[in-house]
């Protein structure tokens, strides 16, 4: 009998290689893929998303493409050890070009005329580069200046940037201001916490058609835990030469003891995330001079009644009907990904994510808009009410890891507000 019959799966539910039918849509998983989402809606999208070692970026990838529209024309370059160069040769032979042996000033105007070429055919592109902490500052320069490329309208590349930390020390560089002006996003998938690592162990069994009360009980994801950190590779490490050890001693399923031998098989000690050190380091970094702090509060009110209060640092959150958003709404009359607030230095800019109801502040429905302390926003029955904190003084602190840019942009006004349909 063979290790899939034993246990009766459909399929292997750990392998490694990344396979978008068995993601589990954390939240923070959920979030990073509704902004790699975003670059679809923006026309000047652009966002780097980092993480870890097996955070599952690659997967996240996967699935975002499976999923893009007809009209979206994309190319992923994973091989990012190059020159600027062989950078652009390959970008372009993801396109499906033929462009060795050309000079530099000929492969930047073959990418040029393709990119308008596709914009008159109503067509969207991206440019995906993984593993991205491998890029050199001169190629990094390089994408800075195909963000650029633009017709008299908009600009006609949208870019997603995704590796691990070593990227976001790079774009630290003062070398990299331009660039790092250019992103609307930056976001970091961090591992898992307890429960959502209950929460993805049992999603994959069920996916391969398995029982997970039987083949992974409880008492094992404590331990499982303790040595991955909710790290998604590792469980998947973990969990599957736990269940081999099983197989091998003929158990329905697997116990404590079983993920002890794999342990040892593997060399395994306690994830870095279980000893201390890094709630340590949190706390430092938490209470360290300039650390980030919250900025902007969001009543959420129904009715005239107060359903919520929010609190962020500067960045960007995202308002909608969707579960992954920063603040959820669930109401027929909100779209998935309604609006978008940005908070920097200048302030908080507002922005409607081309709803089916609208954004309005009073009578008036606004496109993007810099918001003022006390603003109401109207979301078909529900209010937001802004509170800027570095007006009032009352500065929180936090520790969320994500920034944004926006440009300053004046009110954009436009009709009354009309009835409300579903979303």
């Amino acid at each position: 009998m063979s290790y899939l019959e034993h246990f009766n799966l459909k399929e292997q539910p750990f392998r490694l290689t990344p396979d978008p039918s068995f993601v589990y849509w954390s939240k923070q998983h959920a979030r990073a893929k509704a902004y790699m989402e975003s670059t679809i809606w923006l026309a000047d999208g652009f966002v780097i998303i980092t993480g870890d070692i097996g955070s599952g970026k690659t997967t996240l990838l996967q699935s975002y493409l499976t999923e893009l529209d007809d009209n979206v024309v994309f190319a992923v370059v994973s091989q990012t050890q190059l020159t600027a160069t062989q950078f652009l040769q390959a970008t372009l032979t993801e396109f499906g070009f033929k462009p060795f042996n050309k000079r530099k000033v000929e492969l930047l105007d073959m990418l040029n005329m393709f990119l308008i070429e596709q914009y008159n055919n109503g067509k969207k592109v991206v440019l995906i580069v993984d593993e991205a902490q491998n890029l050199s500052m001169k190629v990094l320069e390089e994408i800075r200046m195909l963000s650029g490329i633009e017709t008299h309208k908009e600009k006609v590349l949208r870019i997603i940037l995704a590796g691990q930390p070593e990227l976001r020390e790079t774009l630290h560089s003062p070398k990299l201001k331009q660039l790092v002006q250019r992103v609307r996003l930056r976001f970091h998938v961090g591992p898992l916490d307890k429960p959502d690592t209950r929460a993805y162990i049992n999603h994959r069994l069920t996916v391969a058609g398995g029982d997970p009360k039987t083949l992974i009980p409880d008492d094992c994801v404590d331990v499982i835990y303790r040595y991955t950190g909710g790290v998604p590779r590792l469980i998947n490490t973990l969990c599957d030469s736990a269940l081999l050890c099983a197989f091998a001693d003929q158990k329905p399923g697997i116990v404590v003891d079983d993920i002890m031998t794999a342990v040892a098989e593997l060399d395994w000690e306690e994830h870095e995330s279980n000893t201390g050190s890094f709630k340590q380091l949190q706390d430092v970094a938490r209470h360290r001079p300039g650390a980030e702090t919250h900025v902007m509060q969001i009543e959420v009110r129904t009715g005239g009644k107060t359903e919520a209060v929010h609190t962020f640092p500067a960045g960007r959150i995202i308002v909608g009907r969707s579960p992954d958003n920063e603040i959820y709404i669930k109401s027929k009359f909100v779209s998935r990904h309604h609006l978008q607030l940005v908070c920097d230095g200048g302030g908080c800019m507002i922005e409607d994510l081309n709803s089916t109801n609208g954004v309005f502040i009073g009578e008036a429905q606004v496109k993007k808009r810099l918001l003022e302390d006390g603003d109401v926003i109207s979301l078909g029955a529900h209010e937001l009410v802004y509170t800027d904190l570095r007006e009032t003084g009352n500065v929180e602190p936090g520790n969320e890891d994500f920034e944004d840019t926006h440009d300053d942009v004046p009110p954009v006004v436009a009709e009354k507000k009309a009835e409300p349909k579903p979303a």
